[in-house]
């Protein structure tokens, strides 16, 4: 059973982690930062970019940082639900099907789930991951059937206006507890990546540096940092301003305001702290906050995630950080 660990030992295990996947993704060690205190909060973690920066290569370099079972799905437009969550089919008898049906786990039942360019399935293939998402279990015919745990979905997008490509619901977005963009590399690091292309020599010969059960006890830990009752207001004075703008037609849910919390935790004790400060909710809102409010086109702004992201930064400076 896996147990908690002190501040110390999990900040240890938090830069392994983070120091192994940044072997194969150059100059973006925020990204990384970010993508593992996703994995310790028991989030999902979405990475919106245009093809080739390093998206994909993030997702398996951190898969192969930790020893757990990992696949990876292409979703596509003719993607079926029962392709991602498993069928039920007639049990197999000396060759020939049976009147007896077993359930046949489709590939989301793994530890680490790639889902690779989500956005070009159709909707209701999207929306066959919510329940996985949010109860880490899925039903089929009825049925519920566990996920292993940890159970961490990275889903990697292209922007909305490239060819082929269908908006998640916000439904569907409210489930992941960050949104990250990776960006093109400063110059000098692009340089040292052309000369190198770790991708291709240095992901190959990542071996795992944690184990599941570490990343359970990870979680736990982050669950048990503390979260002071003056951080939970300015907290709250965050998530009540996206919902009272006039530049937005829904603001931040209770499950997003919950998100951030967890997100905080983490940051603190990927930082080796076992309480939060208001840094950790400031420097992390824009990330988890985003993707969950919708922009109200009616104001001349277009619904794009860049203009959700102004409105939650301009909303970052006009609330009083808590002394």
């Amino acid at each position: 059973m896996p147990h908690s660990l002190r501040p110390a030992e999990a900040a240890e295990a938090a830069t392994a982690l983070r120091s192994n996947v940044e072997r194969t993704l150059r100059g973006k060690p925020e990204v990384v930062r970010r993508a593992v205190e996703t994995l310790i909060a028991g989030g999902h973690l979405l990475l919106e970019d245009v093809p080739g920066v390093g998206k994909t290569t993030l997702a398996h370099a951190l898969a192969r940082s930790v020893d757990a079972s990992f696949r990876r799905i292409q979703f596509t437009s003719d993607l079926l639900p029962g392709d991602i969550l498993g069928v039920s089919a007639p049990e197999m008898i000396d060759g020939r099907p049976s009147a007896n049906f077993a359930f046949q786990p489709g590939p989301l039942f793994a530890n680490v789930v790639l889902a690779d360019e989500i956005n070009r399935a159709s909707p209701k293939t999207q929306s066959a991951l919510l329940e996985a998402m949010s109860e880490a279990s899925v039903t089929v015919d009825g049925v519920p059937h566990a996920l292993p745990r940890p159970f961490f979905v990275i889903a990697t997008q292209n922007p909305l206006e490239h060819h082929g490509t269908n908006p998640l619901p916000e439904s569907q977005l409210d489930r992941f507890l960050m949104r990250l963009h990776v960006g093109y590399p400063d110059p000098a690091e692009e340089v040292a990546v052309l000369r190198d292309d770790p991708a291709a020599t240095e992901l190959p010969r990542l071996e795992a540096v944690v184990t599941r059960e570490d990343v359970v006890a990870l979680g736990q830990t982050a669950g048990q940092v503390k979260f002071e009752d003056s951080l939970a207001a300015y907290l709250l004075d965050l998530v009540r301003e996206t919902r009272e703008s006039e530049q937005l037609e829904a603001g931040v849910s209770t499950r997003g305001a919950i998100a951030l919390r967890r997100a905080a935790q983490a940051r603190a004790l990927v930082d080796g702290r076992d309480y939060c400060i208001p840094e950790d909710v400031r420097d992390l809102a824009v990330d988890v906050l985003a993707h969950r409010v919708v922009v109200d086109p009616r104001g001349g702004a277009h619904r794009g995630s860049e203009e959700a992201e102004w409105i939650v930064r301009d909303i970052l400076e006009r609330i009083p950080v808590p002394l």
